[in-house]
């Protein structure tokens, strides 16, 4: 049985409106008050998007400013595992079409000119 792919949600936003802080640029100050340094483009992208990759350092600041912890930020979510699409499945009309059409086809020689 495949296992359940990972995900999370990530809730910073929320977490930021809730505290009042409403414009990703109040969010830069407070994390270089506790030693994070990130340009203005890293916090918008921290802020709006979800990220792949965080540092321990900048999570517990994040906490630190929202007093609260990684799970009211981090949201793990179990999506039901999707099988990988290989292209050897018979069930599908279209697939057999398909191969057939590309075990007819010949392969032509590159003709390679000089200028």
């Amino acid at each position: 049985m495949p296992h359940p792919q990972l995900n999370y949600q990530w809730h910073l936003r929320r977490l930021l409106a809730d505290q009042g802080i409403f414009a990703t640029t109040g969010l830069g100050p407070l994390l270089a008050e506790r030693g994070i340094t990130l340009s203005e483009a890293q916090v918008y992208r921290l802020v709006t998007g979800t990220p792949e990759r965080l540092s321990l350092r900048t999570l517990m600041a994040l906490c630190d400013i929202l007093t609260c912890t990684p799970n009211d930020l981090i949201e793990p979510i179990a999506e039901p595992a999707t099988g990988t699409a290989t292209g050897t499945s018979a069930h599908r009309p279209d697939t057999a079409a398909a191969t057939t059409r590309a075990k007819t086809r010949t392969p032509r020689r590159a003709d390679i000119r000089r200028q």
